[in-house]
Formats: structure tokens, sequence, C-alpha cells
């Protein structure tokens, strides 16, 4: 069953499926700054556009393009920023 998620006024929006081993979302952030909340570990990867994200105890801004992935820990926050639509897959563990 798909479930719709929507964030920031809908300015994120993704859809909850199940893959053959975890939970994922797949979904598109537009231009913007926001701060995502994590309940369980987190792999995105960045399937078009590029996402600059300031993860949990780091100082400096990374960004990620498509075919790349970061990761970020269960229970915590991470700040996101992009200029263009940017798609996403995400799996949760």
């Amino acid at each position: 069953m798909l479930q719709v998620n929507e964030y920031f006024d809908g300015k994120a929006k993704s859809i909850a499926f199940q893959t053959a081993t975890l939970p994922a979302t797949v979904g598109v952030i537009s231009p913007g700054e926001y701060e995502f909340g994590t309940t369980q570990k987190e792999t995105m990867t960045v399937i078009s556009g590029a996402l600059t994200v300031l993860l949990p105890g780091m100082s400096e801004w990374m960004t990620y393009g498509a075919g790349e992935a970061f990761e970020v820990a269960g229970q915590s926050s991470f700040k996101a920023k992009t200029d263009i639509d940017t798609a996403y897959l995400c799996t949760y563990e």
C-alpha cells in the first residue's frame, strides 16, 4: 500500500512503499532550506538534481548529486537545501 507524505506546506512530498528488504520513500524536494528529523537510520540517494546537507555532528555543508548517497543516524535531524527540484530515494533501517 502506498502512503503519500507532505511536508513544509507541500514543498517536500514523498510516497512510502516497501522494497523487497526495507521500507522506503521516493520523493521530491522543491527549492528552499529545510530541517528533517529521523526516527531510524536513513540512507538517502539523490535521483536527480542536487541536495546540500548539513549532517549531525558536521560543521560543513556537503552537496550530493544524482547517484550519490548519504546516511543519517536515527533519532537525529539534518538540514537540507536545494536550488532546484531534487528527487530522492530514501531507505529506512
